[in-house]
């Protein structure tokens, strides 16, 4: 038999403290004291967020003026300036001004402001009280300081391979602008009142011819411009009435004509007078 005894197990030998493996959850320590941890003391402290589906979250609302317009939506507001200006309510000036912003314009917030004092495209026109409505008719015996005054109820007339009239009981603007290319237009003076005692007729004739008419008295200052064209005032003017109106006919001509006419108004006895004769 061996005398050699089974060797005793060593003691575990146990290291320092700091020699120790670090666990790592031991960097998660409980919070200082005096600190939170950021879940509030107050009641419901430390209760989940409310979850919020992505359903629930809206996009901002965008305006219907705010819309893009596009290029048909320009096309119409431009048809409609068009209408305008051939019935009297732009004149050319207001007419190229809209029309350029009409096509500058983005949005329909832009397009609105720009026929919004027109009436609507193909309806009737806003019931508007009628400037001459409290006064007579001008006739052949209304004195001229009688015809004078109260706004203009026309401001332009255009004639593109058609024609115009501006003719009967009406108002004549400071300024009235005549157009005609390849067409002709009609400018009758005779029963008209006058916004004030001086106005303006600029005429613009190419390959077109427009012809004014004015009743005797009036005075008539012609200042156009013709080139392979003319401004014509065929019958001698008269001397002007006291207290009567100036027209001033300015503009220019190609290849057309603008003509000044004296004539007196046609009166109901005149009328008469040639029925007897016939009879």
């Amino acid at each position: 038999m061996s005398d050699e005894r089974p060797e005793k197990p060593l003691p575990e030998q146990q290291l320092p403290e700091q020699q120790l493996p670090q666990d790592p959850l031991r960097k998660r320590s409980a919070p200082p004291e005096g600190h939170d941890g950021g879940q509030g003391t107050g009641p419901g402290a430390g209760a989940p967020l409310p979850e919020v589906k992505a359903s629930e979250v809206r996009a901002p609302e965008v305006r219907a003026s705010e819309l893009r317009a596009s290029d048909a939506d320009r096309d119409r507001v431009a048809e409609r300036l068009r209408d305008a200006l051939a019935e009297g309510r732009l004149d050319m000036q207001e007419f190229e001004e809209r029309l350029e912003a009409t096509y500058a314009s983005r949005t329909y917030a832009e397009l609105e402001p720009l026929t919004r004092d027109l009436p609507a495209a193909g309806g009737p026109a806003a019931p508007v009280p009628h400037p001459l409505a409290a006064t007579p008719a001008p006739g052949a015996d209304t004195p001229w300081p009688a015809r004078i005054g109260g706004a203009g109820t026309s401001s332009a007339g255009v004639a593109v391979m058609s024609g115009f009239q501006r003719k009967g009981h009406w108002t004549v603007p400071a300024r009235f602008q005549a157009v005609a290319f390849w067409g002709g237009g009609e400018i009758d003076l005779r029963e008209a009142r006058f916004e004030q005692r001086e106005v303006e007729i600029n005429c613009v004739a190419i390959m077109g011819g427009i012809e004014i008419v004015v009743p005797p008295g009036v005075e008539v200052d012609v200042r156009g411009f013709g080139f392979m064209g003319a401004f014509d005032q065929r019958d001698t003017p008269l001397p002007p009435d006291p207290g009567a109106p100036r027209v001033v006919v300015t503009g220019f001509a190609f290849w057309g004509g603008v003509e000044v006419k004296v004539k007196a108004r046609k009166t109901l006895g005149g009328r008469g007078d040639r029925r007897r004769k016939e009879l």
